[in-house]
């Protein structure tokens, strides 16, 4: 099976199935000397871990890291880092009345036409547990990101229809994000829509929802044109979330509702030398190459898969059925995935950082004489 790892210098290889001994990831590509903070790394894990409140799965998983190479006194060594994260409370009863049919909206479909065999326990690779190891290691890309001034906060946008007002981008915080268990940095929508996921959860159904990263203090010149844009890197990253719909930067699809007058952010000259930029609906990426504003990813969540309302489907020897999913599972995926998609992000950045030192001479020349 291919199409487990990802980035070029930074790169990630996450392995493992959801229902599993244990998931985890492999990084190459991070440089030595780095204090490899645990707290930082356990904050972002319990961040995604299940078992965190009212509309999230109550399966219980500690989603506690273990590292097993890459790391000498604390220290990052060069070496490629293994961790991994153990799969400690899976139900996979709860999975024995549906293994033998597909689950609507679900990859089993697809998967069972390409390998001919799939783990009914839960999707196995295509399960959102994958993402613990994701998280996992866009910790550590964060972690160095945070060395170099870069910040990232991220939260959930929207559930449903219910939306937070317009955030302003520079002053927003990763506490604001933080407020509630739906990480909606708004009181009033945070409550409207508790209101409307109780109402979906008594009806045995499912919400989707958007999740907004926000990446502060990169800066200009990062990324290639063409084929290696930035935000298509992004896009790329973000996309490879299973149940993410559609992907966003800056203004995102409301750009082909406007006029160029308007969509253009125009640029003024900065006292000690470079640009700034008056608005920022190109998301801080213009011709792929980040400019210096923040960068602003959405991504759209669709409602959880997953719901114990009867559906129609069909076998394994293609008759038609019903099925109802019982089990445990979120009622919406948006406010445990804010953080997934921040360690996307994250892994992408720091690797157009790593690619950038070699973008010209001037860098090359540092980072030599620095050796």
């Amino acid at each position: 099976m291919g199409g487990s790892s990802f980035g070029t210098v930074f790169k990630v290889t996450t392995w493992g199935e959801s229902h599993g001994r244990a998931v985890g990831a492999v990084i190459d590509g991070c440089p030595a000397g780095l204090f490899l903070d645990m707290d930082f790394i356990r904050d972002y894990m319990e961040r995604r871990a299940p078992g965190g409140g009212k509309y999230a799965t109550p399966r219980k998983e500690r989603d506690i890291v273990e590292i097993y190479s890459g790391i000498f006194d604390g220290m990052t060594t060069g070496c490629s880092i293994q961790m991994v994260v153990a799969n400690n409370n899976q139900d996979s009863g709860a999975y024995s009345e549906i293994r033998d049919k597909f689950r609507p909206g679900h990859a089993d479909y697809g998967y069972f036409k390409k390998y001919g065999i799939r783990d009914y326990r839960g999707g196995g690779r295509s399960s959102g547990r994958e993402t613990a190891a994701r998280v996992a290691a866009g910790a550590v890309a964060a972690l160095i990101l945070k060395e170099l001034g870069v910040e990232l906060v991220s939260y959930v946008r929207s559930i449903g229809g219910i939306e937070i007002p317009p955030p302003n981008y520079g002053v927003i915080s990763n506490a604001d994000a933080r407020l509630n268990e739906l990480n909606m940095p708004d009181d009033v929508a945070y409550r409207a829509a508790s209101a409307y996921l109780s109402g979906l959860m008594e009806k045995k159904d499912s919400a989707g929802g958007v999740v907004e990263c926000v990446a502060r203090g990169l800066k200009a010149g990062l990324g290639d044109p063409v084929f290696d844009k930035l935000d298509a890197a992004l896009a790329r990253a973000v996309f490879s979330i299973g149940a993410v719909k559609a992907v966003e930067i800056g203004a995102g699809t409301a750009a082909a509702k406007t006029t160029g007058s308007k969509n253009n952010d125009q640029f003024f000259a900065r006292d000690a030398g470079g640009a700034g930029k008056r608005s920022n609906h190109a998301g801080g990426i213009t011709g792929g190459i980040s400019d210096g504003a923040p960068i602003i990813v959405r991504a759209s969540f669709k409602p959880t898969p997953s719901i114990a309302r009867p559906q129609e489907t069909v076998n394994t020897s293609f008759n038609n059925v019903t099925i109802a999913v019982e089990g445990r599972h979120d009622t919406v995926i948006a406010p445990r995935a804010v953080v997934v998609v921040e360690a996307m992000v994250a892994i992408v950045l720091l690797d157009a950082v790593l690619k950038g030192v070699t973008s010209k001479m001037d860098n090359l020349r540092k980072a030599y004489a620095n050796l």
